[in-house]
């Protein structure tokens, strides 16, 4: 299948490691161009060298600074003079219980997980290529992918914080898709479940023991294994292309069945 996706650009954020930079990898794969935003300056600079540098610039920034995703996107424009959507990834909150999390941690996590997110949506919007003509019929404008958690749907033991954000952001999706969606613009949101990335491999390994640790996590999966960041990018990569030209204002599971759905 052509996704279509020859020359069109797209910001990928947390692009260094995980599931960002799988999604970039997989953008490029298809003939698209990228601009990796994450903060460790040494490591993205050498993932958008092999990348190719026709093919990624890098833009060393953190998303809870407002001017971030705003740089991303002029540097898209002053390199290719287009920009076709985004997928945003953000920093995960910190741990803790409603009883023990403090007013700081929450206001911390709004900036760098809830308006990041939403700096970053806005920020695409507004630099983003729309079509000519704007209308219900046949447009195709910029595409926005939001990765969220699995705490969007379900709670989860220890994290009050993402608890209370990600369903937030959930929403903002359909309302966001609702509001653009006449002027062609396309948002949907990513909930990964147990993904092999080097965030997962350092939890296993605070076990004592990591290989049971990984096989117990591998036994909630109804699939039988953990996903690969490759997966992953694959389906953000379908899913920012044309070809899912009629899928927006929804939130995706990429979880080998684990999350159960109404």
């Amino acid at each position: 299948m052509d996704l279509n996706l020859t020359d069109r650009v797209f910001v990928v954020t947390a692009a260094s490691s995980g599931l960002g930079y799988a999604t970039a990898r997989s953008l490029v794969a298809e003939g698209a161009r990228v601009v990796l935003v994450a903060r460790r300056e040494e490591v993205l600079v050498e993932r958008a060298r092999k990348l190719g540098t026709d093919r990624a610039v890098a833009v060393v920034g953190d998303l809870a600074e407002p001017l971030t995703p705003v740089r991303a996107c002029e540097v898209a424009m002053e390199t290719w003079d287009r920009l076709d959507g985004a997928f945003i990834s953000v920093g995960g909150p910190p741990a803790g219980t409603a009883a023990t999390n403090t007013d700081d941690e929450w206001r911390g996590a709004f900036e760098s997980v809830f308006l990041a997110a939403v700096r970053t949506m806005d920020a695409v919007l507004r630099y983003a290529k729309y079509p000519e003509t704007a209308g219900p019929r046949g447009v195709s404008g910029p595409a926005i992918g939001l990765v969220l958690s699995s705490s969007a749907k379900l709670p989860i033991n220890d994290l009050t914080i993402s608890n209370g954000l990600r369903p937030g952001l959930a929403s903002l999706i359909s309302q966001y898709s609702t509001t653009f969606g006449p002027i062609g613009a396309r948002v949907f949101g990513l909930m990964p479940g147990k993904i092999g990335t080097d965030r997962m491999q350092q939890l296993w390994s605070l076990s004592d023991d990591p290989a049971a640790a990984k096989e117990a996590t591998e036994d909630e999966i109804p699939l039988g294994r953990i996903g690969t960041p490759e997966e992953f990018g694959r389906i953000a990569t379908f899913l920012l292309s044309p070809a899912a030209s009629y899928v927006s204002g929804c939130v995706i599971p990429v979880d080998g069945g684990l999350i159960p759905m109404p």
